[in-house]
């Protein structure tokens, strides 16, 4: 089949895989909330059921503690290599969901934009996966494994176990992470680098009691003023983290786009950016930290009264070539010698997840590039990206000889876990048929190499 040909293949499936990616979408397969437990098997079963309906001899769910995850196999042709296709069928909680334009689990064409929680991050993924296999009828030109994660948004816990004790059917020659994000609508890129996680939660407590405000006030400190002049120095004035012992990732030689980030991002006037430097080094190459929720009386409950505990949830982004587990002990040691007024702080650890740095080089990666170009029709860049996808690593350390390619559907306006998450129909058409071609494109190496 020529490349004109296998695009063709591909847009002819694109309407019924839509279809699909909104009927997955329809699925409330949220994974942080044990009450969607039943919905987050409903997603796996349904992945089972269209992996099923192309022919896919070899598909099953396995669950090695955690949430349910799907691989499904077409054996390799002779001497073709295997491709493992990821994604994951697990999505974000949604939010308050009257803030979103529609409802966010009933997938709505707006504007050649597909909305619904999920559509981007990653039943996108899923549905690009579909498309390329149907364009082959089901009969792809090398070793097709999909493995559907179904944890990945709660920082796949079972993973590693899943890897380990399922890694011959998982083992393969190349892996596509389709989890990542493009440059922009219509200027798709590889993730080369990708910042690792941590978390935690720190108490601070000032009293025994709750005492009145008025009594009191300006003599006995207030366990939520305490917490707040803590955290507040997570960060100098200018906005740069101020943990000690963390480390930086070499610069990026991409030119500043300040302006294009506070209008992707919607700054609100006025609202400056944190930190110094080129704007893709803090977001890609430093670390970076946030508070990222606070246990205290709401304004509609509060009362008179100086509070004894307050609780804060903090989030760091660890840079790449940093390790994770030491940077959550410098953020731990930070919180507990910057005590203020003498208060108690216990920080409890949470969860932590590895940088990562994808190499891009040599022959599969050179296809991978050259079915981008031709699926998009312009250079992809190679870019890192602020977020995590620590299982990333887990690839890399258990199946070490293999290349790995960090792919995406999504771009800097789908919102991944935000109110209205999108998919742009255009963008991802391009996707699934980059997929398509470089699987071919592994075939026919595989078939001149043994000419």
């Amino acid at each position: 089949m020529s490349d004109a040909e296998l695009k063709d293949a591909v847009a002819a499936v694109l309407p019924r895989t839509i279809e699909d990616l909104k009927a997955l979408v329809a699925i409330e397969s949220i994974s942080a909330s044990a009450a969607h437990d039943r919905q987050v098997r409903a997603s796996a079963d349904a992945v089972v059921a269209l992996l099923a309906e192309i022919g896919c001899p070899d598909v099953r769910i396995v669950s090695e503690g955690g949430k349910p995850a799907v691989i499904g196999h077409f054996p390799a042709p002779e001497g073709a290599p295997t491709v493992c296709l990821y994604a994951h069928h697990d999505v974000q909680p949604t939010g308050d969901e009257a803030l979103w334009t529609s409802p966010p689990f009933a997938a709505t064409e707006r504007d050649g934009r597909l909305y619904g929680r999920g559509a981007a991050d990653d039943k996108g993924g899923i549905a690009a996966h579909l498309a390329a296999l149907r364009a082959f009828e089901g009969k792809p030109p090398v070793g097709v494994t999909l493995f559907i994660e179904g944890e990945e948004e709660i920082g796949s816990p079972s993973l590693r176990t899943i890897l380990q004790q399922h890694s011959d059917a998982l083992r393969a020659d190349v892996y596509v992470i389709a989890d990542s994000g493009n440059w922009a609508v219509g200027r798709p890129a590889f993730t080369t680098t990708l910042r690792g996680m941590a978390d935690c939660v720190v108490e601070v407590a000032t009293l025994d009691h709750a005492l009145h405000s008025g009594v009191f006030g300006g003599v006995v400190p207030d366990a939520v003023t305490a917490l707040c002049r803590l955290l507040a120095t997570l960060h100098d004035d200018a906005g740069n983290v101020a943990i000690a012992g963390l480390r930086e990732a070499p610069p990026t030689d991409l030119p500043d786009a300040g302006d294009q980030i506070r209008a992707e991002a919607g700054l609100l006037d006025g609202v400056q950016q944190l930190g110094d430097g080129n704007v893709f080094d803090r977001m890609w190459n430093k670390p970076s930290v946030s508070v990222l929720g606070i246990d205290a009386p709401s304004v509609r409950d509060a009362a008179n009264a100086l509070l004894p505990v307050a609780r804060a949830k903090v989030g760091l982004r660890v840079a790449p070539g940093d390790d994770a587990h030491q940077a959550l002990a410098a953020l731990r040691a930070h919180l507990e010698q910057h005590a203020p007024w003498g208060a108690r702080v216990r920080v409890t650890d949470g969860e932590v997840g590895q940088p990562g740095v994808v190499p891009f080089e040599g022959p599969v990666c050179e296809l991978a590039a050259e079915a981008m170009a031709s699926a998009y029709g312009v250079e992809p860049v190679f870019m890192g990206i602020g977020g995590s996808i620590p299982m990333i690593a887990d690839f890399q350390e258990v199946f070490p000889d293999a290349v790995v390619l960090v792919t995406a559907v999504g771009d800097p306006d789908s919102r991944q876990h935000g109110v209205d998450e999108s998919l742009h129909l255009g963008d991802f058409a391009r996707a699934a048929t980059a997929e398509a071609l470089l699987l071919a494109k592994l075939g026919d190496a595989a078939s001149r190499a043994s000419e």
